[in-house]
């Protein structure tokens, strides 16, 4: 791959990566909220619950239209990280690779 496109692959493999990481870490402290392991009368609790719950929110809400708790258990994160690591593991070479080759580099074998 020429340069540029192996640092653009680069950083949108790092971005879906990074949504990998809130969504696991939002997962895991809604999970520690309901077990009352984390308080969220501490403010800096309450902030970093916030803050992924506002990062979350709007890839989740699409999939929570669709998909009901089931005994109410969310598993709407589970279904965004199979996406996001379907998308790094097969959509994203396939698309990289096609786009080298528009730009003249060579064909995939």
């Amino acid at each position: 791959m020429t340069a540029i496109i192996e640092f653009i692959a680069f950083l949108v493999d790092s971005a879906l990566f990074a949504i990998l990481v809130i969504v696991v870490a939002n997962a895991v402290v809604s999970w520690l909220i309901v077990f009352d392991i984390v308080n969220l009368r501490n403010p800096q609790a309450r902030s970093v619950v916030a803050f992924l719950d506002r990062v979350t929110a709007p890839l989740l809400a699409p999939f929570r239209r669709f998909i009901p708790p089931i005994g109410g258990v969310d598993i709407t994160p589970m279904v965004l990280m199979l996406i996001i690591i379907g998308a790094q593991r097969y959509l994203l070479p396939a698309f990289f690779g096609w786009l080298e080759v528009l730009a003249g580099g060579p064909t995939p074998g």
